[in-house]
């Protein structure tokens, strides 16, 4: 589905975590790439700006020293050595851990191609990925406009995702680092096996509610979170106060790792790999052939010890898969 409802060219947003490098590196990197000038919004956030399709975002991922970053420094303040010093060693702390996130604006999806080559950039230039360390837990996440917001298709986006869940992570590999801090942690067996039924069909409330109860947490491979924002913020709200979580209509799928280091990686197997979701949600009926095999999967007595679901999915996949 290329369009949105309203026939417009759906759009994809791309974040890209590293280490490896200085805030100002990266910054230089986009802006050689891109061209534009920088925005400086605080010590540790710029703007790239220029592009037709909206700012690029820097930033050293750490919601503590952005804060601080943005505070003006009083050199009349007798207390302003000590506050800098803090802020230096909050920083120099915090850098063997928290990556940079460089954050694109909404692209066409032709424009994939050329964040693999901005990535290409950023690997030539040092950049480490996921693997870079064992406490690295970075990742690559992709924001894809949703092509409509009624409940039926966002159930379908749901149940689809849910479905491919053990296909996608194994493909992806997750790295031991991410996996022990639970940044994409698997939804739930008991929420999965109530999106699953055949007459789970809520309005757009009831998706949300459902959602909430059981998923109040950023903290899923497909958050949902910022969407139901867009959608419904007072409901969200409610149960989610994170400030983190920003409103957009789109799907913040964050399992992948950021292998950025890695020749030959990009985004393009990400993508690849989420279009057997957008090809399962395009066809319904083969959506509910799948939601029946995988509700009857997670029933058998010994199903996820003996049985390997990410093999039997591979019926379902719009092409063979051999990997």
């Amino acid at each position: 589905m290329l369009r949105t409802s309203t026939g417009e060219a759906r759009r994809i947003g791309v974040e890209i975590e590293l280490g490896g490098l200085e805030l100002e590196a990266v910054v230089a990197i986009v802006v050689d790439f891109l061209g534009g000038t920088v925005e400086e919004r605080g010590r540790y956030e710029q703007a790239v700006l220029g592009d037709s399709a909206g700012p690029w975002q820097v930033e050293i991922d750490f919601a503590l020293l952005k804060e601080l970053g943005r505070r003006e420094r009083d050199p009349d303040n007798a207390l302003a050595g000590f506050e800098e010093a803090g802020e230096d060693l909050v920083r120099a702390a915090s850098s063997w851990l928290v990556p940079i996130e460089i954050v694109s604006p909404p692209l066409p999806f032709a424009r994939l191609a050329e964040v693999d080559a901005l990535i290409e950039r950023l690997r030539r230039a040092g950049a480490q990925g996921t693997a870079g360390s064992l406490v690295n837990a970075f990742g690559l996440q992709i924001n894809p406009e949703v092509p409509a917001t009624d409940a039926d298709t966002l159930r379908h986006y749901l149940q689809a995702f849910l479905c491919l869940f053990d296909w996608l992570q194994h493909r992806a590999q997750i790295d031991l680092a991410r996996r022990l801090t639970s940044f994409v942690a698997p939804f739930p067996k008991p929420y999965v096996q109530r999106v699953l039924q055949p007459d789970y069909r809520p309005d757009l409330a009831g998706l949300i509610d459902d959602y909430l109860a059981d998923n109040p947490t950023r903290n899923r491979a497909l958050d949902l979170l910022p969407l139901f924002l867009h959608l419904d913020p007072e409901r969200v709200r409610r149960v989610v106060d994170d400030t983190r979580v920003k409103a957009r209509p789109t799907l913040h799928y964050r399992l992948p790792n950021s292998e950025v280091d890695r020749p030959g990686w990009g985004v393009r197997p990400v993508w690849e790999d989420w279009l057997q979701v957008e090809h399962l949600v395009a066809d319904p009926a083969r959506l509910a052939e799948v939601c029946r095999a995988y509700a009857d999967f997670l029933d058998r007595p010994l199903g996820g010890l003996i049985d390997d679901w990410a093999s039997e999915v591979r019926t379902w996949l719009k092409a063979p898969d051999d990997l």
